[in-house]
C-alpha cells in the first residue's frame, strides 16, 4: 500500500510539474524570439539581455548561446563571444555542421584579434566537421597568406638588419626627430577590420594585403637601387683619389 502511495504521489508530482516546464520553455522561446528581433533590428544591447534571460532559464539552449555569441561578437566582444562558441560546441554534439559554424565563428573571433596562429586552428577544426563549407576554406586560405606575408616581413627585415653602430646612430637620429615619431606612432595604429569575415571582406582583406606586401618590396628595391648608387660613386671617388 505505501509502494502505491509514493509511485501515485511522484506521478501527481510528475503532473504538476510538467505544466511548469512547458511554461518555462514557452519564456525561453518568447525571449529568443524578442532578442532575435532586436538583433535585426542592430540593438544588440538589448539582444544581449533576452539571450542572458533565455539562458538564466534553460542554460543548455543552443539557439540561445549561439545568438548571444553572435551578438557579442558584433559588439567587439571577442573574448566573450569566443567563450560562448565554445559552450555552443559543447552542446551541439548532434549536428556537426553546427558545431562547424560555431568554429568558423572562433576563428573569425581570433582573427579580430589578430591572433593568426590560432585562428588558422579554428578554420581547419571547422573544415573537419564540414569540408564542404567554402567560406572557410577561402577564410582560412586568408589566414595563411597573412601569416606567410608576415614571415616574409620578418625575415626581409632581418636581412637588412646594419652594423650595432649605424644601427645606434640611426636610433639617435630618430629621437631627435619629431616626425619620425609621429610615423612610428601611425604605423602603431591598426585599422579596425571589418565586422564580418564573409567572402566579400576576406577578398578585399586579401587584397590590401597584397597592396601592401607590393609597396614593401618596392620599398626594398628603392633603398636596393640608393645603395647600389652610394657604393657606385664611392668606387668613382676611389679610383680618382688613386
Amino acid at each position: 500500500m505505501n509502494r502505491l502511495f509514493v509511485k501515485y504521489s511522484l506521478l501527481l508530482l510528475l503532473l504538476m510539474l510538467l505544466p511548469l516546464s512547458v511554461s518555462a520553455q514557452k519564456d525561453v522561446r518568447k525571449s529568443i524570439r524578442k532578442g532575435n528581433k532586436e538583433y535585426s533590428q542592430q540593438k544588440f544591447p538589448e539582444a544581449t539581455i533576452l539571450y542572458e534571460k533565455a539562458l538564466s532559464e534553460n542554460a543548455s539552449s543552443k539557439e540561445a548561446t549561439f545568438n548571444l555569441a553572435n551578438t557579442l561578437y558584433k559588439q567587439k566582444e571577442w573574448d566573450k563571444s569566443i567563450e560562448q562558441y565554445n559552450h555552443f560546441i559543447s552542446l551541439e554534439q548532434e549536428n556537426p555542421a553546427e558545431a562547424s559554424a560555431g568554429w568558423h565563428n572562433i576563428g573569425n573571433a581570433l582573427l579580430q584579434k589578430k591572433d593568426l596562429q590560432k585562428s588558422m586552428e579554428a578554420y581547419k577544426m571547422a573544415l573537419r566537421l564540414n569540408p564542404q563549407d567554402e567560406e572557410t576554406r577561402y577564410n582560412l586560405a586568408v589566414v595563411q597568406k597573412m601569416i606567410q606575408d608576415q614571415e616574409q616581413q620578418d625575415q626581409g627585415e632581418g636581412e637588412q638588419e646594419q652594423p650595432q653602430q649605424e644601427q645606434q646612430q640611426e636610433q639617435n637620429q630618430q629621437q631627435q626627430s619629431p616626425q619620425n615619431q609621429q610615423d612610428q606612432e601611425k604605423k602603431a595604429e591598426q585599422p579596425d577590420q571589418p565586422e564580418q569575415m564573409s567572402r566579400d571582406n576576406a577578398r578585399q582583406l586579401l587584397q590590401a594585403i597584397e597592396q601592401d606586401e607590393q609597396q614593401t618590396q618596392e620599398k626594398v628595391q628603392q633603398i636596393k637601387a640608393q645603395e647600389r648608387e652610394t657604393e657606385a660613386e664611392n668606387n668613382r671617388r676611389n679610383n680618382k683619389n688613386w
